[in-house]
């Protein structure tokens, strides 16, 4: 959720499991206090509040202590996410997610877990040798400062890359769990625009995998096959401990009332 999406919480929130994880962006638009509130109205309504620190968007040493400072004492600080961010040029003195974490500030805040970003089909503006090399020093660092973790991947159409990643991932040495990004029930064109702002692979074979079509954007797709796959030929030993984070570009409610009806459908 964003900042702003509070609205939309309170709406789902019969839909919802008590106890789930619910990120809130860090998005350019919304100030601290924004993201405060967006955090306490998660925990208020039984979730669990992982709030985004986005580490080039953080103009300040100053800014993000402020921030922690306002997590802790609102009791929302023990879950974070710590991403790199959009801004091509740093905002302020970190360039990127590792730097956030190598502050020693997260831990003198209370917080206690720290997700972290995976890219199964790559980053558009980051060769692939710098993305395992960020990855694996910042699951050494969640390590070394002692926090619990976990990573949490962009999303995609075809599970086959996703698997290949999360062996290479631990082929690697990184034994955290992942969390399998995952689209809501979406409309096609919405889903598409994502996808190429985020260099997300949109063939015609991947679409019609997926259960859409590149020449019909008027319909609204779910990630039922993508989840059917994933389970299907999920193996923990060779994948390790794997979950799903869904991103609910269609809203919360709709997202929420899916995975209601595809448990029902499939309880595997």
């Amino acid at each position: 959720m964003t900042g702003k999406d509070v609205p939309g919480l309170e709406e789902a929130r019969e839909t919802i499991p008590p106890g789930t994880r619910i990120n809130i962006t860090f998005l350019a638009g919304e100030d601290t206090a924004t993201r405060l509130a967006a955090a306490r109205a998660v925990k208020r309504l039984g979730f669990v509040p992982v709030p985004h620190l986005s580490a080039r968007r953080l103009p300040s040493r100053l800014a993000l202590e402020e921030f922690l400072s306002g997590l802790a004492a609102d009791g929302t600080a023990e879950n974070v996410f710590v991403v790199g961010g959009d801004p091509a040029r740093p905002e302020g003195p970190y360039a990127d997610a590792l730097a956030v974490l190598r502050t020693g500030l997260l831990q003198r805040y209370g917080v206690r877990h720290v997700g972290i970003t995976g890219y199964p089909e790559g980053h558009p503006g980051i060769a692939d040798p710098a993305l395992w090399s960020a990855l694996t020093d910042k699951a050494a660092a969640i390590g070394a400062h002692r926090f619990t973790g976990d990573v949490i991947t962009q999303f995609g159409f075809d599970a086959d890359p996703v698997l290949a990643w999360l062996e290479a991932l631990r082929a690697r040495g990184v034994r955290l769990p992942v969390r399998v990004g995952v689209p809501g029930p979406a409309g096609v064109r919405r889903l598409l625009g994502y996808a190429t702002r985020f260099g997300i692979g949109t063939s015609a074979s991947v679409a019609r995998k997926y259960g859409f079509s590149l020449t019909n954007l008027m319909g609204t797709t779910g990630p039922d096959r993508f989840l059917h796959t994933l389970a299907e030929r999920y193996d923990p030993a060779r994948h390790g401990e794997v979950k799903v984070h869904f991103y609910t570009f269609g809203g919360l409610r709709t997202t929420a009332e899916w995975i209601t009806r595809y448990r029902r459908q499939d309880p595997s």
